[in-house]
Order: C-alpha cells, then sequence, then structure tokens
C-alpha cells in the first residue's frame, strides 16, 4: 500500500518537490532555483527547457531524500505558474 503523496511546486524563483505522509507530515522536500531572464524593464522570461529538468530534479531528489520509490506515492499534484510551466496548456491573462 502506498503511504505517501507528491506535491510539484513551480515558483517564479524555484521549483519544489514536498513528499508527505499519511498524516499530512513532510517527509522530504527538494527544491531548485532557475534562472531568472530579464529581456527587457518590467519582464521576466524562463527556459521552459530548463524548467523541466528542475521538475525531473527536485522529485529525484526528494524521492532519495526520503528513501523511497516513485511507486510509494499515491498521487503527485501540481501547482502550476501558467504561462512559464511547461505542463500548462492555456495561460490565462
Amino acid at each position: 500500500m502506498t503511504k505517501y503523496v507528491g506535491a510539484l511546486d513551480q515558483g517564479t524563483t524555484s521549483t519544489r518537490f514536498m513528499i508527505f505522509d499519511h498524516a499530512g507530515a513532510v517527509v522530504a522536500v527538494d527544491q531548485k532555483e532557475h534562472e531568472q531572464i530579464y529581456p527587457k524593464p518590467g519582464w521576466v522570461e524562463h527556459d521552459a527547457n530548463e524548467i523541466w529538468t528542475r521538475c525531473q530534479d527536485v522529485i529525484k531528489g526528494a524521492l532519495a531524500k526520503a528513501g523511497i520509490k516513485a511507486t510509494d506515492l499515491a498521487a503527485v499534484g501540481r501547482a502550476p505558474r501558467s504561462c512559464s510551466n511547461p505542463f500548462a496548456t492555456l495561460c490565462a491573462g
């Protein structure tokens, strides 16, 4: 029986993956920052390939810290940043 759930949080400056146990306690966290690209004043852009790589890295990192396998996760949720998230299909504007 799987005992854990994961949460992928893609924010403005970093990507984080957290693993929680059945009681809701944090089991492991891994977080990595990504480059901020400023093409002109007031604008910020991100490299989608870098964000995708960060997503993979933090998931692997949190699993390693928790000492569990991906198959030990019952579910994974995500908190996207809309436009800069490579998983997003729509960009609200």
